[in-house]
C-alpha cells in the first residue's frame, strides 16, 4: 500500500517466525507474555472483587445504620410510630432506637446527637401533637389554626455520605412516616371518626391528612458534584500525584542530581517542590469544587481548611508513592499504584456500616481520613472524627519523610555505584578492544613475516569483524555483571521531559528511565 511505502526499512533485516536462530527469544518473550498475562489478570481479579466485595448486599447492611426515635408527645402517634417500624424492621431498614425524653430533654440535643454521629439520623414527635390533633378533628379554630409540621420531625445530616443518606435515612423515614400514618388511623380511627365534624373542610383536611414530616437537615448537600467527591476527585488527586512524581524522578536523572549533590540538599529540594506542587494542586482541587458548588452554603472558612486537609492528603500520597517505588522493582509499579488508588477509593465509597467487617482496617487508608475530615468541615463540626483521622494522616506524613529521607540516601548511594560500574565497564571495553587489535596486529605480522599474500581488504575486514564479536561479547559479560546493581538502583517512575532548556546536553534529551 501506498502509506507502507513512506517506511522502506520496515523489512529490511528481518527473520522469518519459524527460523531456528529466533527460537529462543521466541519462547522466552512467550513466557514472559505469559507471565505476566496471568499476573494481570489475577491482579485485576482481585481488585474487581475487592471493590464489589466493599459494596455486596450493600442494602442487606442497612440496619446497621441506627436511627434515634424519641417519643415527646407520649401518646397514641408515638405508639403508631412504633407499630410502623415494627411492620418494616429488617435488614434493609435502619434500626430504630428509642430513647426517653429525659436523655434528650430539648431538640438542640437530638440534632446534637446527629451531629455527633451518635446516630445516623433521629425522628422524633411534638409533644402535645396527639392532643392538638384530637383538638382539631371536631372543627372550629383548633382546624384552622392546625400546623402539621409541628407533629413529626426528622434530623439528619445530607453531608455525610450524601448519595448514601438520600434513600437510606430520608427515604425510609419518609416511608416510616407514611405506614406510621396507616397504623395512626388503625389504632385511633374509629374514635377519630366520631369526633370528627364532617361539615368542615379543615376538620377532614386535617383527619385525611394528620400531619406532613418536617426535615431538619444538618448541612444540605444537594450539588450534582457531591457525586464524585469519595470517587474521582480522589482518584485524580492520586494520579496527579503520581505523574508528578515521574516527572520529579525524570528531572533528578536527566540531570544526574543523585550523583553530584549531597542528599540533604537533594532530602530539601525535593520536600520543596513536592509541597510547592501539591499546595498548588490542592488549591485547584477545592476551587473546582467551590466553582461548581450551585447554592451549596459553604463559606470562605470553609474553603480554607478544605485547601489545607487536601494538601496534607495530596503530599501525603506523594510520600507514599515515592516510598512504594523506591522499594518496589520497577516492573510492578504500575500494579501497586492500581491498587494503592482501589485501596484508598473503596474506603470511602459507603461507610463501614454498610461493608462486611473486613473492611475496617481502611481506617488507615488515607482517602478514608480526609473524608471523614472533609464532612467534619463541610457540616461544620458535625462529623466529630478529627481525633483518628488527624493524627493518622499526619503519622502516615512523619513516616513517608522519614522512609522518603532514607530513599533519597539510596539513590545518592546507588547513583554513584552505577557511575563507577559504567565507568569500569567502559575502561573494561577500552582494554579488550585494544588488546584484541593488539593480538590482531601482531598474528598480522607474523603472517606477512612467514610470506602470507593474502588480500590486504579482506584481511582488515576479517580483523574488523573479529574486533567486533569481542567488543559484543564483552559487552553481554559487562551486562550480566552489572545487572544485580542495575537493579538495585532504584529511582522510581521517570517520564521523559517535555521542556528542556538545554538542548545541547545529550543526558538530559536522553529518555529517562521508565516504568
Amino acid at each position: 500500500m501506498a502509506f507502507m511505502q513512506g517506511y522502506p526499512k520496515a523489512h529490511q533485516n528481518r527473520i522469518h517466525g519459524s527460523d531456528k536462530s529466533i527460537r529462543k527469544t521466541r519462547v522466552n518473550l512467550l513466557k514472559a507474555a505469559g507471565l505476566n498475562f496471568i499476573l494481570l489478570q489475577i491482579l485485576f481479579l482481585g481488585l474487581f472483587c475487592y471493590i464489589f466485595g466493599a459494596i455486596w448486599q450493600q442494602s442487606s447492611h442497612i440496619h446497621n445504620m441506627n436511627v434515634l426515635f424519641v417519643d415527646y408527645d407520649g401518646s397514641v402517634l408515638g405508639t403508631a410510630v412504633r407499630d410502623a417500624y415494627k411492620t418494616l424492621q429488617g435488614k434493609t431498614f435502619p434500626t430504630l432506637q428509642e430513647m426517653p425524653s429525659e436523655r434528650f430533654p430539648t431538640l438542640g440535643d437530638v440534632k446534637e446527637a446527629v451531629c455527633r454521629t451518635n446516630y445516623w439520623g433521629a425522628i422524633y414527635t411534638s409533644m402535645g401533637a396527639s392532643e392538638r390533633l384530637a383538638n382539631a378533628l371536631p372543627g372550629g379554630v383548633a382546624a384552622d389554626t392546625y400546623n402539621r409540621s409541628d407533629v413529626l420531625t426528622f434530623v439528619w445530616n445530607e453531608a455525610r455520605y450524601s448519595t448514601i443518606v438520600d434513600p437510606d435515612i430520608q427515604g425510609t423515614l419518609i416511608t416510616l412516616s407514611s405506614t406510621a400514618r396507616v397504623a395512626y388511623s388503625a389504632i385511633n380511627g374509629t374514635g377519630a371518626l366520631q369526633i370528627l365534624n364532617s361539615t368542615d373542610p379543615a376538620a377532614i383536611s386535617v383527619f385525611t391528612n394528620p400531619w406532613q414530616l418536617t426535615s431538619v437537615n444538618l448541612q444540605e448537600t444537594s450539588q450534582g458534584s457531591r457525586l464524585i467527591y469519595n470517587t474521582l476527585v480522589i482518584i485524580l488527586i492520586l494520579i496527579q500525584e503520581f505523574f508528578y512524581l515521574g516527572t520529579i524522578n525524570g528531572l533528578y536523572a536527566a540531570f544526574k542530581i543523585y550523583a553530584k549533590l549531597y542528599p540533604h540538599r537533594i532530602i530539601a529540594y525535593r520536600n520543596c517542590i513536592s509541597l510547592a506542587y501539591t499546595f498548588c494542586g490542592s488549591l485547584c482541587v477545592t476551587g473546582a469544587i467551590w466553582a461548581f458548588r450551585g447554592d451549596w452554603d459553604v463559606n470562605s472558612n470553609q474553603f480554607g481548611l478544605t485547601w489545607a486537609v487536601l494538601w496534607l492528603f495530596a503530599h501525603v500520597n506523594f510520600l507514599w508513592l515515592d516510598v512504594f517505588t523506591i522499594w518496589t522493582p520497577p516492573q510492578y509499579v504500575p500494579m501497586l499504584l492500581i491498587t494503592w488508588i482501589v485501596f484508598n477509593v473503596s474506603s470511602i465509597l459507603v461507610p463501614f456500616e454498610l461493608s462486611p467487617g473486613f473492611y475496617r482496617w481502611s481506617y488507615a487508608m488515607p482517602a478514608h481520613e480526609v473524608f471523614q475530615t472533609l464532612i467534619h468541615i463541610w457540616s461544620k463540626g458535625c462529623n466529630p472524627q478529627l481525633y483518628y483521622a488527624l493524627p493518622t494522616l499526619f503519622v502516615l506524613e512523619l513516616v513517608g519523610l522519614l522512609l522518603g529521607v532514607v530513599g533519597v540516601y539510596r539513590r545518592c548511594h546507588y547513583a554513584v555505584v552505577v557511575e563507577e560500574a559504567a565507568d569500569a565497564a567502559f575502561r573494561d571495553r577500552v582494554a579488550v578492544a585494544l588488546a584484541t587489535e593488539k593480538r590482531l596486529a601482531v598474528e598480522r605480522k607474523q603472517r606477512i613475516a612467514e610470506g602470507g599474500s593474502e588480500d590486504v581488504i579482506e584481511e582488515e575486514k576479517r580483523e574488523e569483524e573479529e574486533l567486533e564479536d569481542v567488543i559484543r561479547e564483552e559487552d553481554k559479560s559487562l551486562q550480566r555483571k552489572h545487572t544485580k546493581v542495575a537493579q538495585d538502583c532504584r529511582y522510581g517512575p521517570a517520564f521523559p521531559l517535555a521542556f528542556n532548556n538545554d538542548p545541547s546536553d545529550s543526558s538530559v534529551n536522553s529518555t529517562s528511565q521508565g516504568v
